[in-house]
Parts: C-alpha cells; structure tokens; sequence
C-alpha cells in the first residue's frame, strides 16, 4: 500500500508539473541526500544552484524513510547528489517515485575505495559509508559534484570550475589544520557508539578502538557491553564518542563503569542557511581534545 501511494503521488507531481521548468528563477535545483553534501553543492553552485536537503541532520540516515513529503521536494530537482556506498538505501525507490529519466543521479563515492566493515555494519552491503569526515574524501566528492553541475548546466562551467577549486583550497586548508592539531594527541584511540569516523581515523593514524551499536538499530548485547568496558580500561581511554543521531543509553552505562564522560559529536549537522562543514568538522575535532590530549 505504502508503494502504491508514493507512486499515485510521483503520477500527481508529474501532471501538476508538465510545462513547468525544473529551475527556479534560473537557478539549477539539486536535492542532495545529507547536510555535508548540501554544503559542498552550495559551495560548488553557489548563486545558480537552490539545493534541496533531503535527510535532516537530526535524522538517522540509516533508517530515513521516503515519505510523500520527501518525493514532493525531490521531484522538482535536475539532479540527485548522493554520498553512495549503500547510505542512500532509499534512493532507487525514490527515483523511481519520481519517475524522470532526466534526473541526474551522482553518486560521489565513484572512485573512492571503501573502507570494508562487515562485521560492525551490515546495512551497507560491507562498506562503511561515512567517507565525507575525512577531508580529502570530501573534496573527491566535491570534485563529483562540481563535474556533473558542468555538465548538465556547461553555460556555467568556469563558474563552477572556480568556485569549486575556492572551496577545494578551503578543505586542504582544513586537513592541514586537523592534522596539525592532532599531531600533539597523547591518545591516540577511541570508541565512538556508531562506525562513523573510520574514514577520519585512517586519515589521521588514530585508533577507532571499538564501536557500541555495531548495527543501526540494535543495542549491544551485555556481553559485547563487557568486553568494551574491558577494552576501555585496558587502553585507558578516558571518553566516549556518542552522536546525536543515537540515542546514548548504553555510552553512558559504559562510561560510568569505566568513570569516564561521554561527549557528542556531530557528523551530519543541521540544514540551515548558517550551515557550514567546514565549521562543523572544526567543532568536532575541538571536542575530541578534550578527550585526546
């Protein structure tokens, strides 16, 4: 039934849309599946894209589901900006809502190799999705994004080619400052409650020592509970990394164990017209100080 009624709304949008333009006063719509990549759209198009942010960042992307709300928005885009590696589970069925065969589908994981995370994720086919924390993978992702905006809007191109390259020099400025600043850690492990910062922690030698929620969903078993108490203790790590995506339940039972704090990162933030990663990243690596220093 639920299938039936996305595609009765995908056939309305379709009618109530014929002889409309997919642009809005000349500007090149793009729906992008997270707040980070809605950023770097942003950043890339500047003045001639509106973006459209699909998941909020106080969601759980690994959960979303697409409602008639969400295809609505959607449905006005000319192009679709994933983070791919099986983040967007809801993805083909929402293009298939909406039912363009223009819809330009970027996936801007293309090229990226995965990190392989079989046994601590097992809703993304394998693969840890989280390639946007690391900075050097964002710019991979930017670098995506700017080239598909040349290509289905080419009378913009060196708009895009500038702005783009702006913004690519602002991230190598980023991963300079990250690596940096974590170059006078004195602990370099951590357990963090969901696998987000693996990408992260291979690009700046740290050790994601353990993760609470393996799977999306499913709270740790009292065994998996002890042996990461265990773990703590043994590598004396003073905090614990929850998100606010998660609840924090059993991050904080383990802390209290081990008399350790729990500290909340972000990784996907708030859509907003304030809304910058680069300011997010900076905050999150200013929380992990605390704890790593």
């Amino acid at each position: 039934m639920k299938r039936i009624a996305l595609l009765l709304l995908a056939a309305f949008i379709t009618v109530a849309g014929c002889g409309k333009s997919p642009q809005s006063q000349g500007k090149v719509i793009v729906a992008a599946s997270i707040p980070p990549l809605a950023d770097f759209v942003r950043q890339v198009g500047q003045n001639k894209v509106e973006v459209v942010n699909i998941v909020a960042g106080a969601a759980n992307p690994h959960t979303f589901e697409i409602t008639p709300e969400t295809i609505r928005r959607a449905s006005r885009a000319r192009m679709l900006v994933l983070n791919g590696l099986g983040l967007e589970f809801w993805a083909p069925k929402l293009v298939d809502a909406i039912g363009r065969n223009s819809l330009k589908v970027v996936d801007t994981s293309q090229g990226i190799q995965p990190i392989k995370d079989e046994e601590h994720d097992h809703d993304h086919g394998g693969t840890n999705p989280h390639i946007w924390l690391s900075p050097p993978l964002a710019i991979h992702q930017v670098k995506a994004i700017r080239d598909a905006l040349v290509e289905i809007d080419p009378g913009n191109a060196s708009h895009y080619r500038r702005s783009s390259q702006a913004y690519i020099d602002s991230l190598l400025a980023l991963d300079n400052e990250i690596t940096l600043e974590i170059a006078g850690w004195l602990q370099r492990s951590f357990i963090c409650f969901h696998p987000s910062w693996n990408y992260f922690a291979d690009n700046y030698k740290l050790n994601q020592a353990a993760v609470i929620e393996k799977r999306s969903g499913f709270e740790p078993t009292p065994r998996e509970i002890v042996e990461i108490i265990e773990l703590v203790k043994k590598l004396d790590i003073s905090t614990i990394f929850a998100e606010r995506q998660f609840p924090t339940q059993s991050s904080e039972t383990i802390a209290r164990e081990c008399g350790a704090k729990v500290i909340s990162l972000d990784p996907l933030g708030e859509e907003s017209p304030g809304f910058s990663y680069l300011s997010l990243m900076r905050l999150n690596v200013a929380k992990m100080a605390q704890a790593m220093k």
